[in-house]
C-alpha cells in the first residue's frame, strides 16, 4: 500500500487520489496565535515553549496498518518538564541522541476522532538517531484508551479510509 493508491470515500461517492497514512498538527492544544509575539514564547515546527513555562517537542505516534509494511502515524506534540525539555533541546544535533532514555511526557493533542479525549495520556517520548529526518517516536502508555490499544495492535486499511473520511468531511478533522 503507499498513499498514492487513492479511495472510493463512502461519505461523498467520490474517488480520492490519495490515502493519507499520516497527519500532523501545527502547535500544541494549549498553543494561542496570540503567544507568537510573547519574547517567552516560541513555537516552530519542533518544539515549543510557552511563556516560559511549558515546554513541548513534536513526535510521532506509530501505528502498523495490518498486513502491510506501512505504518500510520500522527504527528502530535508532547509536555515534558523543564529538565527533559532542555535535556532534549541539548541532545538536539546530537550523534547518538538515540541512546537517550525515554522522556516522559503527557500528549497535548486533542485527536477528535477518539473518544474518550487524547488530551493528557501519558507517554514516553523516544529520540532517534540524527540525521534521519524522523521526528522522535512516541509511545503511549498500553491503556485501554483506543488510541493506545491501535498502537499495539495495529489498524486496518479500512480504520485508514474511516480516518482519512471523517478528516475530509468533517468539522473534527483538523489535525
Amino acid at each position: 500500500m503507499t498513499s498514492d493508491l487513492g479511495f472510493t470515500c463512502s461519505c461523498c461517492g467520490e474517488h480520492h487520489a490519495e490515502l493519507p497514512l499520516s497527519y500532523s498538527t501545527a502547535a500544541p492544544y494549549v498553543w494561542d496565535p496570540s503567544f507568537a509575539d510573547a519574547p517567552d514564547s516560541l513555537l516552530s515546527s519542533d518544539q515549543c515553549v510557552i511563556k516560559a513555562q511549558h515546554y513541548f517537542v513534536k513526535g510521532l505516534v506509530e501505528i502498523p496498518v495490518i498486513g502491510s509494511d506501512e505504518v500510520f502515524s500522527w504527528a502530535v506534540w508532547v509536555s515534558l518538564s523543564r529538565d527533559n525539555f532542555a535535556r532534549a533541546t541539548d541532545m538536539w544535533d546530537a550523534p547518538g541522541r538515540e541512546t537517550e532514555e525515554p522522556y516522559f511526557g503527557w500528549l497535548t493533542t486533542e485527536l477528535p476522532i477518539y473518544s474518550p479525549s487524547t488530551i493528557n495520556l501519558k507517554t514516553h517520548l523516544h529520540t532517534r538517531p540524527v540525521g534521519l529526518g524522523q521526528r522522535p517516536f512516541i509511545e503511549l502508555e498500553p491503556t485501554d484508551h483506543p488510541l493506545a490499544v491501535e498502537q499495539r495492535t495495529g489498524i486496518s486499511l479500512d480504520r485508514v479510509r474511516e480516518i482519512a473520511e471523517e478528516f475530509l468531511h468533517s468539522a473534527k478533522g483538523d489535525a
